[in-house]
């Protein structure tokens, strides 16, 4: 049976300020009303396959586990990673939990944040190379280049083995302006995507004789690993002595058993804003607008606007990009360098390369609306269902306004509920708890008042999410 395994442990970088590390691009609709890691999933159905595996960060869980249930996809198991450690171990840990069930376990390997327009092509050639790959071939997916891209490593296709289908001759790092329109014109390389479709067995083998100490590492991790629900987590110690390498340079490059299947479907890897415009609809212009904006006389540009009005005249060639709490300008052409931005930020210990204005939890997510030196107005947001932990802050008073659904208070020893336009004070010091029993989310306004208002004054008392206190 086919397994899809989804690899959704990037940080997307480069498209600050809407990707950042506690929530990335492929947790983002940036190419239609759904995420990249949704839209992933969903281009799998059809494949005759068998549940997903995903392999995550640990601190991304509940939001994989959220965007699963909104599109009604249950994986067999979201398998955590302590830290990440690159492909080569992150297929290690999926291959090995699919052959625990299945020792003819067929892994279609997918980055959870790529872009795949003809969905119908992309399924022909799994198809296609699916006979190669139960011979015990590890097939990788190039696509069809459609420009001397830069950005992209190649690989080349050795002697043809089918229609669409080579032996895997070299894969060739990221080539200058020169060198990749001579691939362009040789007919001979195609793009690397970093889609696989291998049996579980034949990469652990071939991992084996080329990267043992990983596949040790790998093995010691999931022996020890703790299962939490849906949740699989390798033994954090061992996967912490697990080297970092990718697919490609641990095995792929080694092998004697690749083959690459030719894929031309509209693929990107959104590597860079510039990325999204090539992909998007654009106007006569030549322009991309997202969100409330505004042009007078601009060319070919980017713009997007997640919380006010954009207005732009008389420019070209630019990406603009706005958030609650950021707003990013860039050349079209540099936009590759916005990861020389993030970096300085990180330098600089801004929250802003990190999180958010709102921030995802468990439970659902809080917003930031006013901040001052002794109070904060929170914009609050439970899914149904869920419930935050049983806690207490030594150094805020909380109200709680309702403003949409119901919500379940517990203060003590009291449990209430509220209905909209109703609300509770919460004292200082005083055990309390907040749950959604409803159907749709529930939505409150908080108003802390205190001397200290940080997020690390919680004390938790039971939390059924597995945090501790």
């Amino acid at each position: 049976m086919l397994t899809p395994v989804l690899l959704s442990g990037g940080v997307g970088s480069r498209l600050w300020p809407v990707s950042r590390e506690t929530h990335p691009k492929q947790f983002l609709p940036l190419a239609g009303e759904l995420s990249m890691l949704q839209e992933t999933l969903q281009r799998t159905a059809g494949l005759e396959e068998s549940a997903p595996l995903v392999v995550c960060n640990e601190e991304h869980r509940f939001m994989v586990a959220e965007q699963l249930r909104q599109v009604d996809i249950k994986a067999s198991a979201l398998i955590l990673e302590p830290e990440g450690r690159n492909t080569a171990p992150a297929v290690a840990l999926a291959a090995l939990r699919a052959l625990a069930t299945d020792a003819e376990a067929l892994l279609l390997v997918l980055p959870a944040d790529h872009i795949i327009q003809d969905v119908a092509a992309f399924a022909d050639a799994v198809s296609k190379a699916l006979p190669l790959a139960q011979e015990g071939r590890l097939v990788t997916f190039g696509v069809v280049p459609s420009s001397a891209e830069t950005g992209y490593g190649y690989i080349k296709c050795g002697a043809s083995l089918a229609p669409d289908l080579y032996d895997l001759e070299r894969f060739v790092e990221k080539p200058d302006a020169a060198t990749a329109q001579a691939y362009l014109e040789s007919g001979s390389y195609l793009w690397n995507s970093g889609m696989f479709l291998l049996r579980a067995a034949t990469y652990l083998e071939q991992l084996q004789e080329h990267a043992p100490e990983i596949l040790a590492c790998c093995r010691r991790a999931m022996e020890g690993a703790a299962a939490d629900l849906d949740f699989v987590r390798p033994g954090a110690e061992a996967f912490a002595e697990c080297p970092s390498d990718s697919i490609d340079y641990a095995v792929m490059e080694k092998t004697t058993a690749g083959a690459v299947a030719a894929l031309d479907c509209g693929w990107s890897d959104v590597g860079a804003w510039s990325a999204l415009w090539e992909v998007a609809q654009r106007d006569e212009q030549g322009n991309v607008c997202k969100g409330d904006v505004i042009l007078d006389a601009c060319r070919d540009s980017y713009f997007r606007s997640d919380s006010r009005l954009l207005a732009a005249t008389g420019v070209s060639n630019l990406v603009v990009v706005e958030t609650a709490d950021a707003v990013l300008v860039a050349d079209r052409a540099n936009v590759q360098d916005v990861k020389r931005i993030v970096n300085r930020l990180r330098e600089q210990a801004r929250p802003e390369v990190s999180q958010h204005r709102r921030v995802y939890r468990p439970w659902g997510s809080y917003e930031s609306l006013v901040m001052s030196e002794r109070f904060q107005v929170k914009r609050i947001v439970v899914n149904p269902g869920q419930t935050l932990s049983l806690q207490m802050h030594h150094h805020r008073a909380e109200h709680w306004v309702v403003v949409h659904g119901t919500a379940e208070v517990t203060c003590e020893d009291k449990v209430f509920m509220l209905g909209e336009d109703e609300s509770t004070y919460i004292p200082l010091g005083h055990k309390h708890r907040l749950a959604n029993p409803g159907r749709i989310p529930l939505e409150l306004i908080e108003v802390q008042s205190g001397a200290y208002l940080g997020e690390d004054d919680i004390v938790r008392y039971e939390d059924v999410y597995g945090r501790g206190k």
